[in-house]
């Protein structure tokens, strides 16, 4: 079989069979097949598509080119939550720990950021001395111990998705439905899940920028998980402007402690608790999203998810002093004040921007080996739909670096649109996704 004529197939548009796809996969991470090839295959697939069957095949060769992880020891249903990815989407450190602390054993496999948006890897790892790197047998000890794990990709988990994800971020071809399908679904598939929550983010801080792709990609991934056996539903989540108020690692651990001590950030807690509601009923600690919701705002109030949190963050080798004493955390050189020039409200605030003004402040990366400042970010202090008089405080901006500054706020002051009429941001939770179909969403919290 010649790799030439399988890229040459699907740049036609015809479909691949399984042998073929598993041949060009095998030969790729064999290095059989280089990096010239697979680019090349990578874009027919990008512009050709691929069919749901298809889809599945490569999800399954790809799981199945590492280990497949048993947790069938563990009791209970275990229940994993993946986001698409925005800017200020700091949700997994406040839900797993949530959705822990009500019985459901959570085992989380992250990423790190690239491009405009954060990663729970690189959040989790501005905790001073947190371990994302555990062995299996590590990650497989730890939820067993406290029913909570939180780790990165190792080399033996689908490392045929981890060797053409480097690929697919440099020739342009991440946002293709099949490649991202493939990738999410053989990672949460090898990680020995039960059920699975999906946040599929649309809008301009997403990378499903228009609600019709977003849509599409949830029902692939929604079926491609139930298709392997594993309960899978979805929800799309607004992503117009960041969540939460703060952007940047550190600064996004300090809000997650804040609002597990019971702080109401009402557009980061409402994402949150229904995420969690519907982790908790997937998990047959109750029989609607709706009792769910209740449960996780229960172990909230009483400090129960908090008291989970720390539990992780010692289990894992962090400093617990930085949880219950933020304050101590190093400060950056400079915090700048980016102040509205009129009177007014809050009308749009670009998320895409402020993600890469946040990389521009060291908050992220635009290359694999670029190193992130985890002090650096953006703490707003307006979101959509507040009142502003001039000379009122937009956001502040944290950063060692004192060259980037003048752009930096240049930018973030254009980035924060205020107009004379009054608005309000888009509903954050437009709709609920499963095998059935699409469901309206009219709120819980």
């Amino acid at each position: 079989m010649n790799p030439t004529e399988i890229i040459r197939k699907k740049r036609s548009g015809a479909k691949l069979n399984r042998t073929e796809i598993d041949f060009f996969i095998h030969g790729y991470i064999n290095g059989k097949v280089p990096d010239y090839q697979m680019s090349a295959f990578l874009m027919a697939v990008f512009f050709q598509k691929m069919d749901f069957e298809e889809t599945t095949i490569l999800t399954d060769i790809m799981l199945h080119s590492g280990i497949v992880i048993d947790l069938s020891k563990i009791p209970g249903i275990k229940v994993d939550k993946h986001s698409t990815g925005g800017v200020g989407d700091k949700v997994s450190l406040i839900l797993a720990p949530m959705v822990a602390a009500c019985g459901v054993p959570v085992p989380m496999i992250s990423g790190r950021g690239l491009g405009h948006t954060g990663g729970t890897l690189d959040k989790l790892e501005s905790i001073p001395g947190f371990r994302t790197d555990l062995s299996l047998d590590e990650y497989k000890n730890v939820i067993a111990e406290i029913g909570l794990v939180m780790i990165g990709q190792t080399n033996e988990i689908a490392p045929a998705d981890k060797k053409m994800y480097a690929l697919r971020d440099v020739t342009g071809t991440v946002e293709s439905i099949p490649l991202i399908s493939g990738s999410i679904m053989s990672k949460k598939l090898a990680e020995g899940i039960d059920a699975l929550v999906l946040d599929i983010k649309t809008g301009r801080g997403a990378f499903m920028q228009s609600e019709a792709d977003a849509v599409d990609l949830a029902k692939t991934l929604i079926a491609v998980g139930n298709k392997f056996g594993k309960k899978t539903i979805g929800f799309l989540t607004d992503m117009s402007q960041p969540l939460g108020y703060a952007v940047g690692n550190w600064l996004e651990v300090v809000e997650c402690i804040e609002c597990m001590q019971g702080k109401n950030v009402p557009d980061l807690m409402e994402v949150t608790y229904v995420l969690g509601g519907a982790m908790v009923m997937l998990g047959g600690k109750a029989v609607s999203i709706e009792e769910g919701i209740s449960k996780c705002k229960n172990v909230l109030q009483t400090g129960k998810a908090m008291d989970k949190f720390k539990e992780l963050v010692r289990r894992q080798g962090g400093d617990v002093s930085f949880i219950t004493n933020p304050g101590k955390y190093p400060k950056s050189k400079y915090a700048i004040e980016v102040k509205s020039t009129s009177k007014g409200y809050v009308h749009n605030i670009d998320a895409l921007e402020v993600g890469f003004i946040g990389i521009m402040l060291g908050a992220g990366r635009m290359k694999v080996d670029d190193i992130i400042d985890p002090k650096a970010g953006i703490r707003l202090m307006k979101k959509v739909g507040d009142s502003v008089k001039a000379g009122d405080t937009l956001a502040i901006m944290q950063t060692d670096n004192q060259e980037i500054l003048e752009t930096a706020a240049h930018r973030l002051e254009k980035a924060i649109c205020v107009a004379t009429a009054p608005c309000a941001p888009s509903p954050l939770i437009r709709a609920m996704i499963n095998e059935e179909g699409i469901f309206p969403w009219h709120g819980l919290v």
